[in-house]
């Protein structure tokens, strides 16, 4: 019974040394978050990104992949302190790490007054809320930016 025990503690803290180190790794390095861009979501919605909000920590990178042809990513509202981020090319896997807290809105260009938008919310910080829900975008996405920014 007592090597069953010892045996026990043994691969307990080894188990426990283990998680540390990936929760170091972590919030060291980042995670990652990897997002589709969709001609149609599971849901039903046409023209989408799997996900209309991303909830990221600061560090960590989102990867954009095209499930499906013809849609990108440009950033089109930005916290203040972020410089121009240079959109993605059509087609193509596009990843971006998130420095400054804040919420950024983003759409597909091809197919953003269909209302192919999302939002990346760093670091739980919507301060900038008003900014973006000033953001000059077009047709369908006017009404879902509203309805998006008005569940935080």
């Amino acid at each position: 019974m007592r090597d069953f025990i010892s045996q026990f503690l043994g691969i307990s803290a080894l188990a426990g040394v283990l998680g540390l180190v990936f929760l170091y790794t972590t919030a060291v390095y980042g995670a990652t978050v990897n997002v589709d861009m969709l001609n149609k979501r599971a849901d039903g919605a046409k023209m989408v990104y799997a996900e209309d909000i991303i909830k990221v920590n600061k560090g960590d990178t989102v990867n954009w992949l095209p499930a499906t042809k013809g849609h990108n990513v440009e950033f089109i509202g930005v916290p203040k302190g972020v410089k121009k981020i240079k959109k993605s090319k059509l087609n193509k896997k596009y990843s971006y790490t998130f420095d400054v807290p804040g919420i950024y809105l983003y759409q597909c260009t091809p197919h953003k007054a269909m209302g192919m938008i999302g939002l990346v919310i760093v670091g739980n910080d919507v301060s900038n809320k008003n900014a973006i829900a000033k953001a000059k975008v077009l047709g369908k996405s006017k009404k879902k930016l509203k309805k998006l920014l008005g569940g935080l």
